[in-house]
């Protein structure tokens, strides 16, 4: 398929700039991938489509405050810096992103934190906007970290046109997140509250936890037309051994697997072996899945409604078709369903 495909007009209006007030309370559409039809549900009414036994599988990854402000030493210029991942431990490396890029360069000083306290050197310039940032701090590693994050925002999508709020800090946060290292929330996640999960234990719907630590590589343009031409970017995951037999005893019983979020998904088909189980991994994974594509792990995904020409748009559609997902689209535009991170979701089934 080509990128150009994936255009469709989305009025501003409809991008979600706050979480609905309650997680469980935003809109669900279902989509059945069979015969493309749609129902209009509200999210904590997506276990009426689920048995007992049947097995959700979540991404624990956890979103850290990536976004701080510093100074550049002699000129005081300010300068967005956007934390990516820690390369070194023991010698403080981190890749980041910086703004303005032009303004900074190898060996300048950036200076954080109202009293200056947290320092850091520019060591290395890996793209264009890309920095390696080498922070001068003499603790331990652990004071170090909270310092750090002390400094930093919650990091809301581009597409979010506003300065993070103290809410955010909890609400950009899946409530089951356990192992930090996203700096982009899964969203599909971000509607199930405790109250869902308790249900959920309730019906013996059974729960399964990866992790994927979700980077910008999801955001980032596509620059061509060709899509089995792009190259995602390599992210972090784990598979471990209990997720693997939860998941192929689901499959050997023919239970129902339903992947939360796309970067699940992702993760689970990064693992998966010829005979449809899957394996254990620990390292990372760059793959790209757009239509067509054989899946066969999931037999339900939950995800969100997601921008033009997204890769987690092109993961939906491979999912549930193409045609059914670019129409079901349309339909939640007219019905005015909310779109990206803090919007609605969807259940294709």
């Amino acid at each position: 398929m080509r990128l150009s495909e994936f255009k469709f007009k989305l009025p501003e209006e409809l991008i979600a700039s706050h979480p609905a007030p309650v997680r469980d309370e935003s809109r669900l559409m279902v989509i059945n991938k069979k015969t493309g039809e749609i129902t209009h549900k509200v999210f904590k009414d997506i276990l009426e489509y689920f048995n007992p036994h049947d097995l959700f599988v979540f991404n624990d990854t956890r979103v850290f405050p990536a976004k701080l402000y510093g100074n550049k030493e002699k000129t005081g210029a300010k300068i967005e810096v956007f934390l990516l991942r820690e390369l070194n431990e023991e010698h403080k490396f981190w890749d980041v992103l910086v703004e303005p890029a032009r303004k900074i360069r190898i060996g300048n000083k950036l200076y954080f934190g109202l009293d200056d306290s947290m320092v850091a050197e520019v060591i290395d310039n890996t793209t264009s906007r890309g920095r390696t940032l080498r922070f001068l701090y003499d603790g331990p590693h652990d004071e170090f970290k909270a310092n750090l994050f002390a400094l930093g925002q919650t990091p809301l999508p581009y597409y979010i046109k506003r300065e993070p709020e103290p809410e955010d800090a909890e609400r950009f946060q899946c409530i089951y997140a356990k192992n930090e290292g996203a700096v982009v929330a899964p969203a599909a996640g971000l509607h199930f509250s405790r109250e869902l999960l308790k249900r959920m234990e309730i019906k013996d719907i059974e729960s399964g936890f990866l992790t994927l630590h979700f980077g910008l590589g999801s955001y980032r343009d596509i620059d061509v037309e060709d899509l089995t031409k792009h190259r995602m970017d390599s992210e972090q995951m784990t598979v471990n051994d209990t997720l693997v037999q939860q998941v192929n005893s689901a499959k050997e019983e023919n239970r129902k697997i339903c992947s939360i979020g796309t970067s699940t998904l992702r993760a689970i088909e990064s693992t998966v072996g010829m005979n449809g189980h899957i394996k254990p991994y620990s390292g990372w994974t760059n793959k790209f899945i757009f239509p067509p594509y054989d899946f066969t792990v999931c037999d339900a995904l939950v995800t969100n409604f997601h921008l033009p020409y997204s890769v987690m748009l092109m993961m939906a559609a491979a999912f549930g078709g193409y045609d059914s997902i670019m129409n079901a689209y349309s339909v939640a535009i007219k019905e005015k369903y909310r779109f990206g991170a803090y919007g609605d979701a969807m259940l294709i089934i």
